[in-house]
């Protein structure tokens, strides 16, 4: 099963294991019965006994471990979300100061029109060098074509951008005439399957397709968004769904996720992965890909009676103004519509052609809809309210669930979205389904990939796997510890960002300035600063000092790290501002550097910070961030690279040898 009978320290005494009564306890007993068979049954329960306990111990351990790394991920999405409401304020502020810069809004707000003509731009002025000697695509594309991709990145080979670009123009084409809703009927006879997130994780889609075949007529899979960023995989993921469905278009459906977004990607990692993987090109593959997102249908609809979408429901859920809405407009889910105050902004700040009049605009409305089927999650409580984990979209209740199947007469939601131990689970009376297909999404062990067989008139069948490798091998105990240790190492690097914060929650409660506080006043403490919903008491033991009398000695949350420091003179707090919010920053970086140089002007990033400054209320001073900036243009040419500073933060532990911290 997997359990150790030792531990690293050494064999345990009988005294150290719950449970187990010792040898002379059980000697006693067999002279007072006399009878050795007795003695064999006491002992058989006693130690089914404490195995049972040992794995309850170790379930408890996995489980805090999930609830470290979901939080985590969460707090992460929240914080995107954030950045998004940022880019409006941005462009009220930015745009006013720099009016000649028209691509900045351009990148944000308009969807880029590639008509036909560019298409020979990007596709045909690519060649294919006879030294290439990767895959290479037939068009029109076949059954061939989809082993031969599988083949190829099995073998890790890289699709040549020629042949990418030409996927994505062709897919964008047979998108742009779909509605916003696929339907489609199963038969006895025709099963349909149904993957969740996949989050390039190539190995997971490969054992899919090995254990329940490769797309085709009398095979059809539904795809249910998120199928890129986090896993290494990404590119070779969306070529082998996208070539599926240039292949089998009426039988492989793809719905969007919330990570079919370029500013999910700018994060998440598969704007990295593209620009890594095809240097020469990735540019022109990313402007193509951030169109065809925008054509993605945003849910399918089985037999008229499953709705199938990445995220939830709301009790405003309208299927009537989702399946009427310009799908295509909505160029990122994080961007909300843009004011009449931002629109003339635009048209004083641009002119030409390529304007967008206010009836081209998604409305509010229309965007909140879309927010919700993407963002939103299932919870056992009642009613609909704001889901402040993720910070966009709602939790919806049972009773939301009954209203919108009702008021739409529909039996059932089946959506993703949701990482699950087990890879799929069932809530709100059977009516909604969570399916996760990324197994080991945290780390190596931490959950089951599952998908879903659906045929007309019977219930869903559920396939759990879990793709192996040497780690996934190990016994429980040394899985669950490298879990933990992942966990909570990236824990103490949400602490070791808000310690000033921290420190500051503490020495507010520590009245007698003794360096020392009780647990509940430093759990209140660590959930007010880091907005974690975590069960801080349990986890506390693991992350702080504590005396005989139970008082907490809080400064023992920073002993084994520290961030270091990229210049000697930076005062902690701006320290500490930069590494918390290092990722938006990057992105926003990305997205100021409107000519693609990796470099911006020192007026660039003062305004951009003053702006961030503004807008986060972090508090830095003026005079900090012009001596920043001047520290950072180390060759006095007037620009900073700012990728290559932000990359220079980055957090030292003191122990990095993976052993369990509930162990210690």
């Amino acid at each position: 099963m997997g359990c150790g009978s030792s531990s690293k320290k050494g064999k345990k005494s009988e005294k150290e294991i719950p449970g187990l009564v010792s040898s002379t306890h059980l000697m006693a007993s067999a002279s007072i019965t006399k009878d050795p068979g007795d003695l064999m049954v006491r002992a058989a329960l006693i130690i089914q006994n404490w195995y049972r306990r040992y794995r309850a111990r170790l379930s408890a351990r996995q489980h805090y471990a999930l609830a470290i790394f979901q939080s985590i991920e969460y707090a992460d999405e929240q914080g995107q979300m954030q950045l998004s409401s940022f880019f409006s304020f941005m462009l009220e502020n930015y745009t006013n100061t720099h009016k000649e810069d028209s691509a900045l809004v351009s990148r944000l707000f308009e969807n880029t029109r590639l008509e036909s003509k560019d298409r020979e731009e990007y596709v045909g002025l690519i060649d294919v060098p006879d030294s290439y000697d990767g895959p290479r695509l037939q068009f029109p594309l076949t059954f061939t074509d989809i082993n031969l991709l599988l083949q190829a990145f099995k073998q890790q080979q890289t699709l040549h951008a020629h042949y990418v670009l030409e996927v994505l123009f062709e897919a964008r084409k047979i998108l742009k005439q779909m509605p916003n809703f696929t339907r489609i009927q199963t038969f006895p006879a025709k099963e349909i399957t149904i993957c969740g997130d996949l989050h390039g994780k190539l190995d997971d889609l490969m054992l899919i397709f090995y254990k329940n075949g490769l797309p085709s007529e009398k095979n059809p899979y539904v795809f249910n968004g998120d199928f890129v960023d986090r896993g290494n995989n990404s590119m070779e993921i969306l070529m082998i769904l996208l070539v599926s469905f240039l292949v089998y278009p009426t039988d492989l459906h793809l719905n969007r996720g919330n990570h079919e977004d370029f500013m999910m990607n700018l994060r998440y990692g598969f704007t990295k992965e593209i620009l890594q993987k095809y240097k020469l090109h990735g540019k022109k593959i990313l402007q193509v890909l951030e169109e065809l997102y925008t054509w993605l249908p945003i849910g399918t609809i089985i037999d008229n009676e499953i709705l199938v979408i990445h995220g939830g429901i709301s009790e405003s859920t309208d299927l009537n103004i989702l399946q009427q809405l310009q799908r295509n407009k909505m160029k990122s889910v994080l961007m909300p519509p843009m004011s009449t105050n931002q629109e003339c902004n635009i048209k004083k700040n641009k002119a030409g052609p390529s304007e967008q009049s206010a009836s081209e605009q998604l409305t509010k409305l229309e965007w909140e809809q879309i927010i919700d089927l993407l963002w939103s999650d299932p919870r056992g409580k009642k009613g609909c309210y704001p889901n402040t984990s993720r910070g966009g979209g709602c939790y919806f209740g049972p009773d939301v669930t009954s209203k919108v199947l009702n008021k739409n007469q529909l039996k059932m939601v089946i959506r993703s979205h949701e990482c699950k131990p087990d890879g799929y689970e069932i809530c709100h009376d059977g009516k909604v389904i969570t399916v996760f297909s990324a197994s080991n999404y945290y780390e190596e062990g931490s959950n089951r990939g599952a998908y879903i067989r659906l045929s007309y008139g019977t219930s869903p069948q559920f396939f759990q796997y879990q793709v192996t490798s040497t780690s996934c091998l190990n016994p429980l105990y040394q899985r669950v510890n490298a879990m933990e240790f992942s966990a909570f190492r990236i824990l103490k690097e949400r602490m070791i960002a808000r310690k000033t914060d921290l420190i500051n929650a503490f020495e507010l409660r520590d009245h007698s300035r003794t360096g020392k506080i009780s647990l509940a006043q430093w759990a209140f403490s660590m959930e007010s600063i880091l907005g974690l919903n975590l069960p801080w008491r349990s986890l506390s033991s693991h992350l702080v000092s504590t005396d005989s009398s139970g008082s907490v000695d809080y400064m023992s949350s920073f002993d084994d790290i520290h961030i270091e420091k990229p210049m000697k003179d930076m005062k902690s707090d701006l320290i500490e501002t930069m590494y918390r919010y290092r990722s938006d920053l990057k992105i926003i970086f990305n997205i100021i550097d409107t000519d693609q140089s990796g470099l911006i002007s020192m007026d660039e990033f003062r305004t951009m910070w003053k702006l961030f400054n503004a807008h986060y209320k972090v508090h830095i001073d003026d005079s900090q961030i012009d001596e920043l900036a001047s520290t950072m243009d180390s060759n006095k040419d007037g620009n900073i690279d700012f990728n290559e500073f932000l990359r220079a933060f980055y957090v030292v532990h003191k122990y990095e040898t993976p052993e369990s911290p509930l162990n210690k």
